[in-house]
């Protein structure tokens, strides 16, 4: 079985989750957490870099990484 690489360590996600209440959480949730968090993350990554390719630039900046993601 291979294994599944995630960008987003399990142990961070999971401190997020600790940290936002969460008393125990399990390997699933964490795994669900980390895909809806990918998903949010690549959407506003694209979002920045269509504004900088707009903006005539190559470089993804803090501004449009901020505006992307409101």
């Amino acid at each position: 079985m291979a294994r599944k690489i995630s960008t987003i360590p399990k142990a961070s996600v999971a401190r997020i989750l600790l940290k936002a209440g969460a008393k125990r959480v399990s390997a699933g949730g964490v795994d669900a957490f980390t895909d809806v968090l990918i998903d949010i993350a690549m959407k506003i990554s694209k979002k920045a870099s269509d504004i900088a390719k707009h903006s005539g630039r190559k470089t993804v900046h803090e501004g449009d990484v901020k505006l992307a993601a409101k």
